[in-house]
């Protein structure tokens, strides 16, 4: 089983990296930014999109972060990250979908006000109206995660790992998430899960080179 993955930790590929370091398993990686590396031809031939990551399994290539965390899942995380019926299976994808088409690009935006990116420099009242965009949204979540802990099941899935992995911009942003109280409470324990320190660590390491 040769398994890879391509990008740094401070992009999407971070997602995919919190999945495998949940999951153990053995994997190289090349490391690809985004600032130039996505657009050379040997990174166009795994993926023409030139966008990080992708995955290669033995003979399979893999584009679009989630869609790579619901294979590994599948593959290596029966009984862990794998959800055990095919309707939990269902609602993870579900809930991966509604990640990427309902919050994502409010969450990045947020962020890239926090950080003052040019063309995004509102600062916390930019964050602000990052959240009132996807407010209904956020609500969602809030009420989907009432009285539960995980969002399928009865434990930590792929499917808290992949909308987790899209609402960590948020949470980096600072987005005041006092009004989602059960969101807040259940971002907060995803992100202290060990596998993804293990992915910030990766981040502070790569900054730091």
């Amino acid at each position: 089983m040769a398994l890879t993955i391509y990008g740094v930790a401070a992009s999407r590929a971070g997602r995919n990296l919190w999945a495998l370091q949940e999951l153990g398993v053995a994997y190289d990686r090349v490391l690809t930014d985004f600032k130039g590396d996505n657009k050379q031809s040997d990174f166009l031939a795994v993926n023409p999109n030139g966008r990080v990551p992708a995955l290669k399994h033995d003979d399979l290539v893999l584009f679009e972060s989630l869609a790579i965390n619901l294979h590994l899942a599948r593959t290596f995380g029966k009984g862990f990250l794998q959800p055990d019926t095919e309707a939990d299976a269902a609602l993870a994808v579900q809930w991966s979908f509604w990640a990427v088409t309902e919050v994502e690009k409010a969450n990045l935006h947020a962020m890239f006000h926090a950080v003052g990116r040019p063309d995004f420099q509102d600062g916390t009242a930019g964050v602000e109206a990052q959240r009132l965009s996807i407010d209904p949204a956020l609500k969602v979540l809030d009420q989907a995660l009432d009285g539960r802990d995980f969002l399928v099941g009865d434990r930590f899935t792929v499917a808290d790992l992949n909308v987790a992995s899209v609402m960590l911009w948020a949470f980096m942003a600072r987005m005041d998430l006092g009004s989602y109280p059960n969101l807040a409470r259940w971002l907060s324990a995803c992100i202290a899960r060990d596998g993804r320190k293990a992915v910030g660590a990766m981040v502070k390491a790569e900054m730091a080179s």
